[in-house]
C-alpha cells in the first residue's frame, strides 16, 4: 500500500470515529432523550400549561362518529394558588366532571405549583355523553376556568383501542354503560309447576287423622291401655 493511500484511510477512519462519538453523545442527552410528542397543547397566562390534549372516543370507533368520548390532558400550574377547571366541550358537546371513583365533580382543582391528568385509571375524567368528532382527525376543545378565562385547542381524536384490541390510548376511553339484567318476578300464590296442591281437609299419607268423625250406632276402639 502506497503512503498516500495509508494516509487516506487513516483520517477516513478517524472521521467515522468522530463522527460515531458527536453522534453519541448528542443521541444521551436528556434533551434527546425525552419524548415529545405530538399532541396539542396550549398555555393560559403565564402559569397554566395543558399538555398532550387529546379525544379518546370507544373502543373500534373510527371515521365520523358520535358518541360518548373523553378528554385527556395534563394541566400544570406554576401558580402560588390553585386553579379551578369548570367545564370542557369537545365540538360543542359539554362534558361532566367526575373522581377517580366515578362520583360527580363540579370542577377540578389543579393545586399550586402542582399537576393534573385527567383521563385514566385512577385520574379524574371529563366525558362528552354525545360528542360529533373525525376519528383520526382533530376536534375544537375548549377548557373554560373559573376566572372565566378560556384556552381553545385542536385535540387530536383517538379511539380506545383498534380492532386488535390495543392502542395508544388504551384504558382512557369512556366506559361502556353496564347491560341491565332483567330482574326475574314472581307471581304471589303463583304455584311451583309441576307441583299439585292437596285437596281441602287432605292429609298426609300416614299421619293420623284428627278429629275424624265416628259413624252413627258404632262404637269407636278402644285405645289399649299404657301398662
Amino acid at each position: 500500500m502506497s503512503r498516500s493511500l495509508r494516509r487516506g484511510s487513516i483520517a477516513a477512519l478517524a472521521a467515522i470515529a468522530i463522527a460515531s462519538l458527536s453522534s453519541c453523545a448528542a443521541g444521551n442527552t436528556p434533551d434527546t432523550l425525552q419524548i415529545k410528542p405530538d399532541n396539542a397543547a396550549a398555555t393560559l397566562g403565564t402559569n397554566l400549561r395543558l399538555n398532550n390534549i387529546v379525544v379518546v372516543t370507544g373502543e373500534g370507533a373510527s371515521g365520523d362518529h358520535t358518541g360518548p368520548a373523553n378528554v385527556v390532558v395534563n394541566i400544570a400550574n406554576t401558580a402560588d394558588a390553585p386553579a379551578e377547571l369548570q367545564s370542557v366541550t369537545v365540538g360543542g358537546a359539554a362534558t361532566t366532571f367526575a373522581d377517580a371513583a366515578g362520583a360527580p365533580l363540579s370542577g377540578i382543582i389543579i393545586p399550586a405549583r402542582g399537576a393534573v391528568v385527567i383521563g385514566g385509571q385512577g385520574n379524574p375524567s371529563a366525558t362528552a355523553a354525545s360528542a360529533t368528532v373525525h376519528v383520526g382527525g382533530f376536534a375544537p376543545t375548549v377548557f373554560t376556568f373559573k376566572d372565566g378565562q378560556k384556552v381553545e385547542a385542536q385535540a387530536a381524536v383517538s379511539p380506545d383501542s383498534g380492532a386488535d384490541g390495543r392502542g395508544l390510548y388504551k384504558g382512557f376511553g369512556p366506559t361502556p354503560s353496564p347491560t341491565a339484567t332483567p330482574a326475574k318476578t314472581t307471581t304471589p300464590g303463583a304455584a311451583t309447576p309441576g307441583a299439585t296442591a292437596p285437596a281441602p281437609g287432605a292429609t298426609t299419607p300416614g299421619a293420623p287423622a284428627t278429629g275424624a268423625a265416628v259413624p252413627a250406632g258404632t262404637t269407636a276402639p278402644a285405645v289399649p291401655a299404657a301398662h
